[in-house]
């Protein structure tokens, strides 16, 4: 039985740049759910009879919406349901479950790395066939649509058992229930150099995995630990829980500091490394050295080619705009083509299909390639061994000589969070306002060289994405980039990204804060920051 139910507009499910995300409560008024899936399919067409990958993170109301969206499914035409066992699947599983069984697309119930809770995020979005994140014309037709729905459809039957492998039907519609590792786990073994990394590890080899009880402990169980032969007992809060144990589930240095004093003491395995929350992001640590994420997509674009996956070559890199530019110095040298995008992963969807470039990469712990069409945490600590067992060095050499052959890019992002809105945006407002008169400005040592709001022309379509963060560049190199970012669900949070480019081998042991300490003053001083939000300091510095 199929039942029509009434349902009135809701005012704010207009999705950020991973689809809608708001606290629990709001996600639990009567029919806010349902809208916004209702909204999804509606703005689709010639999904009848076809398949849905549904999946999640494990975080509190998971499991309800899940289900809801099962029933939602059958009533609007779906002909089958692919769901992971539990509720879980991380994102690049969703992703690389939606191409390999060449789905109609897929609900991903996340908000990633923010925290989770009866009180905390929850998210909804929907990707397409191609793996991938929904573009802008999607998104903003669901937007449009959500603006003036008055119903949902969805379908009488019983909760579906999440927890029960196997084929069941309801509703008119199969659904599945599947193991939400094994195809992935069976996809990485195609990418990369299983026995050499199991070698690495039977030699002594250390690795540490932090988890954050999230999503990636059953993959790290399956993968790191039965596969490679990590010891069990550095994988850490591996068993996914609902509010993840309390904490953020964020892989950078301040939610998962636990990681990062054990890899900077005096006995710290040889390679760290955590994921978040939906196990799209990855941080990754040497024995007594923090990689930053934009340096990770440098070096391993520059090392890919010691993984079989990658043994041919790359056919392009691609970053996000905020990321700094020490990929751009590997595809010069490499001779391939370098993509300058929005941040949000469906900007590097084009790109992929089109094979314009091979491995993207994001500052905010992001990395990926056109395995699948979403970041994948897991797969970036995977290349990671590969190069490590092939190369046979520590993480600290391997740093160091891609430094000495490529110069190093000192980088920082200080993240103002839930800063009220209004402010947020005034002071945006009043920093674009100026740009066209701060070349030949002078701001403590540093003179000013251009200044702009990014506009992104995709090579592919030819969409334009417009305001896509403000950049001012200095002379030297160096260059500050300003943005609200769309991923939290509290006020606006204010992300500054700082870079400076140093050549010389013999001053690439600074301090990143103290390197960067004339760029960090130019920050506040032009944006007024302190004045304008009435912040005295970051929230993370990162």
């Amino acid at each position: 039985m199929i039942r029509t139910i009434p349902v009135t507009p809701f005012q704010d499910q207009k999705p950020g740049t991973s689809g809608l995300r708001k606290k629990v409560p709001v996600f639990q008024q009567a029919g806010y759910s349902e809208a916004f899936i209702q909204s999804i399919f509606d703005s689709l067409d010639g999904f009848e009879g076809k398949s849905l990958v549904i999946g999640g993170d494990g975080r509190f109301y998971n499991r309800e919406v899940i289900q809801t969206a099962i029933r939602m499914a059958a009533a609007n035409g779906f002909g089958r349901v692919l769901v992971g066992q539990g509720g879980i699947l991380s994102t690049p599983a969703a992703s690389h479950l939606i191409r390999k069984t060449k789905a109609f697309g897929g609900l991903i119930l996340s908000a990633s790395h923010n925290p989770g809770g009866p009180t905390e995020d929850f998210g909804i979005k929907y990707n397409i066939s191609n793996g991938g994140p929904a573009p802008e014309k999607i998104t903003e037709a669901i937007y449009q649509r959500t603006k003036n729905i008055d119903r949902y459809l969805i379908a009488d039957f019983d909760d579906v058992d999440l927890d029960k492998i196997g084929v069941f039907e309801a509703g008119g519609m199969t659904i599945e229930v599947l193991d939400p590792v094994a195809d992935y786990a069976e996809l990485m073994e195609t990418l990369f150099d299983f026995d050499a990394i199991r070698a690495l590890v039977a030699g002594g080899f250390k690795v540490a995995f932090d988890a954050m009880h999230a999503v990636t402990g059953p993959y790290a169980r399956e993968i790191l630990v039965r596969r490679l032969g990590v010891d069990p007992a550095l994988v850490f809060n591996a068993t996914p829980l609902e509010d993840f144990g309390g904490h953020h589930p964020d892989p950078n240095l301040v939610h998962a500091k636990a990681l990062y004093d054990l890899m900077m003491g005096p006995d710290a395995p040889d390679f760290g490394a955590a994921s978040d929350g939906d196990g799209d992001r990855n941080l990754i640590i040497g024995k007594g050295i923090f990689v930053t994420p934009s340096d990770s997509l440098a070096l391993l674009a520059a090392n890919a080619h010691l993984a079989p996956g990658y043994k041919a070559g790359l056919k392009g890199i691609a970053r996000s705009m905020p990321t700094s530019g020490a990929a751009d110095r590997v595809a010069a040298k490499l001779g391939v083509e370098m993509h300058e995008t929005p941040t949000g992963w469906k900007f590097f969807g084009n790109l992929l299909d089109a094979g314009r470039c091979t491995i993207c990469g994001e500052e905010s712990a992001g990395t990926g390639s056109d395995h699948v069409r979403e970041k994948d945490g897991l797969w970036a600590v995977l290349l990671w061994l590969n190069i490590l067992a092939v190369r046979r060095q520590s993480m600290l050499e391997i740093v160091k000589d891609h430094w000495a052959e490529y110069g190093r890019t000192y980088y920082s992002r200080h993240d103002y969070e839930a800063i009220e809105t209004d402010r947020a945006n005034n002071l945006m407002a009043a920093l674009e306002e100026k740009l066209d008169r701060l070349p030949g400005l002078q701001t403590g040592s540093l003179t000013i060289e251009k200044a702009d709001s990014f506009t992104y022309h995709d090579p592919v379509d030819g969409s334009v994405s417009r305001n896509q963060g403000l950049r001012i560049f200095f002379e030297g190199g160096a260059r500050l980039v300003y943005r609200l970012s769309g991923t939290g669900t509290s006020g606006a949070t204010l992300r500054i990204y700082m870079e400076r480019y140093e050549p010389d081998p013999a001053r690439h042991d600074q301090e990143t804060q103290a390197a960067l300490a004339p760029l960090i003053k130019a920050a506040e001083a032009l944006a007024e920051i302190s004045k304008r939000t009435g912040r005295d300091a970051p929230t993370v510095i990162t």
